[in-house]
């Protein structure tokens, strides 16, 4: 493995990061007082003065911003405007509802997509391949809160199958689960019968079919390893915007989340931890990003050497 290849990714990805913080931090603090949001309407203007001196709100900028930078690479997010809780403690309860959600929308929109684009593309110009192409793109074209409402009306009040919100059993988990993955899943099906297909018309592919090689073997061992590159590509830039779309999807489900966390955050402006679920979901993405290209480097050892190259 070429070593340089994987430092130049792992450094952009460190400058990203910190460019993420200086950005959500900046931003947040330019778009207005949270003392207007916090304290009541007929708090005083000592009410304000000692809001402010309690959580260094009082302080120039630029030494607010060392001190949290100070604390963020100590693994300290702040404590909550809202109510003085460590604002990690608070994520922390949150977050294995929406690793869990996300974690089962991403495997499901997989499982379910890629087969259905190899399908496709094994059975061009068919009616299955037809069917399969028009359900992928009602799946990325329709909004996902539409269809978590629509889902919410179907399955929840007209035919009382499932449970409309909460997290309780595996039942709560299906709704918003299919509902971000369908977006996902309709993509990933598309991508990989483009995919397939470009690597099913390469001479080597045609000249084993010619030979008679067995079908299974030159489609899972020959024709998709050759076709991963651009399916890994949207599947990990996916996931970025699965992460953003969850956040609506929470909300829609009543899903106990960081999604709907921030949200409830945002409405009170409760700074720290609405910056702390932002750089969480940054990295997230960040992460995302790195693996994939980390993932290109693997499959692909021209790409690693020619980049280390640079």
């Amino acid at each position: 493995m070429h070593v340089k290849y994987f430092l130049v990714k792992t450094l952009r990805a460190f400058i990203t990061t910190f460019l993420l913080v200086v950005f959500v931090f900046f931003v947040l603090r330019i778009t207005g007082d949270p003392a207007q949001a916090m304290l009541p309407d007929d708090a005083t203007e000592e009410d304000y003065i000692e809001f402010r001196q309690l959580w260094g709100l009082d302080k120039p900028l630029m030494e607010q911003f060392y001190v949290y930078c100070k604390n963020f690479l100590h693994g300290d997010f702040g404590q909550s405007y809202k109510d003085g809780r460590d604002v990690f403690e608070i994520i922390s309860q949150r977050l294995p509802k929406s690793v869990w959600l996300m974690g089962m929308s991403i495997i499901f929109s997989i499982v379910v997509g890629l087969p259905l684009g190899i399908y496709a593309a094994l059975h061009r110009n068919s009616f299955g391949d037809r069917f399969i192409m028009g359900t992928a793109v009602f799946g990325f074209s329709m909004p996902n809160f539409f269809l978590g409402i629509m889902f919410i009306l179907i399955f929840s009040m007209k035919l009382h199958w499932l449970p409309s919100a909460g997290s309780d059993t595996w039942l709560h988990l299906l709704m918003p689960m299919i509902t971000i993955g369908m977006t996902r899943m309709g993509s990933y099906a598309r991508y990989t019968r483009s995919a397939m297909l470009n690597v099913l018309s390469k001479p080597y592919i045609i000249t084993a079919k010619a030979k008679g090689a067995n079908r299974n073997r030159m489609v899972y061992l020959h024709a998709l390893p050759n076709a991963a590159i651009p399916i890994v590509t949207v599947i990990g830039t996916s996931i970025g915007h699965m992460v953003g779309g969850s956040v609506v999807i929470e909300n829609v489900f009543a899903w106990p989340g960081i999604g709907r966390l921030l949200v409830s955050s945002v409405a009170v402006r409760d700074l720290p931890v609405v910056q702390a679920i932002v750089i969480i979901m940054g990295l997230a993405m960040v992460l995302a990003n790195l693996l994939v290209d980390f993932t290109y480097g693997l499959l692909d050892p021209r790409i690693r050497v020619t980049a280390g190259d640079k």
